[in-house]
């Protein structure tokens, strides 16, 4: 099947309360450029013309939700989310598959990667269109420390190879849905969607992404991830630029 016959989810666990952030409210919803970190990854997932429809997994008990305005051109679902990350996305899951998309493809995107770049989102596609699905991902350029129980370093680890896992992750709902349910039902609390699909014995194929994909993890990143959001804004504006100026 090829990438126009198919199509495209978006999920988003956005469940958790991330306590490094050592803020009130969860990090999705503190404000970035105006608005909670979380419009901006729905939006950029949903403007993306391949995505049919955003699924989101929230707490039972979110009182933020309710107060977003976001403006799709997409549909937008909620499911309750989970104890952990896992859960949620199953969760999505298998409200996906009740809706018979069992063989459609879905993007797990972290809330808190409010700066994906849709370029991104079309190389991932792109570059996966088999079982093993893929995964936005950097290789490790920084030398690798293992530590030991007290904190030293227990040895040098060999970077070659090695990749940081980004999100969004592609799979076929059928076919993570089933991975991650193995996973939980044999309670292995799987950190990503790649993982569980490793667990299943396939082989997810790695996607060189941007760096500018961040996770927002502790208060510093805020302030990162809104430069980004400038210099993003501020590149797309001189491509356009340029193109005028070409004639284009």
């Amino acid at each position: 099947m090829s990438a126009s016959d198919s199509k495209y989810w978006a999920v988003v666990p956005a469940a958790g309360i991330g306590r490094r952030m050592g803020t009130e409210i969860p990090k999705q919803y503190l404000e970035l450029a105006g608005k909670p970190v979380i419009e901006h990854t729905i939006e950029r997932l949903a403007h993306h013309p391949m995505i049919c429809g955003v699924v989101v997994a929230l707490a039972a008990d979110d009182p933020w939700w309710g107060q977003l305005t976001l403006e799709l051109s997409v549909p937008l679902e909620r499911v309750t989310g989970g104890a952990e990350r896992c859960h949620s996305v199953l969760n999505a899951l298998s409200l996906l598959k009740a809706r018979g998309a069992n063989d459609d493809w879905v993007l797990v995107h972290d809330a808190a990667r409010p700066c994906l770049r849709l370029e991104d989102l079309d190389r991932l596609i792109d570059n996966v269109d088999d079982e093993d699905g893929g995964l936005l991902a950097m290789p490790v350029r920084d030398t690798m420390k293992e530590a030991d129980g007290d904190g030293r370093v227990a040895a040098t680890r060999d970077r070659e190879g090695l990749w940081h896992a980004l999100t969004p992750q592609l799979f076929r709902v059928g076919s993570l849905h089933d991975a991650l349910a193995d996973a939980v039902v044999a309670n292995e609390l799987v950190t990503d969607e790649a993982a569980a699909m490793e667990r299943a014995g396939r082989h997810p194929r790695l996607v060189e992404g941007h760096g500018d994909n961040i996770k927002i993890t502790r208060p510093e990143d805020l302030a990162l991830a809104e430069f980004f959001l400038r210099y993003q804004a501020d590149e797309l504006r001189a491509r356009t630029i340029s193109g005028l100026d070409d004639g284009g």
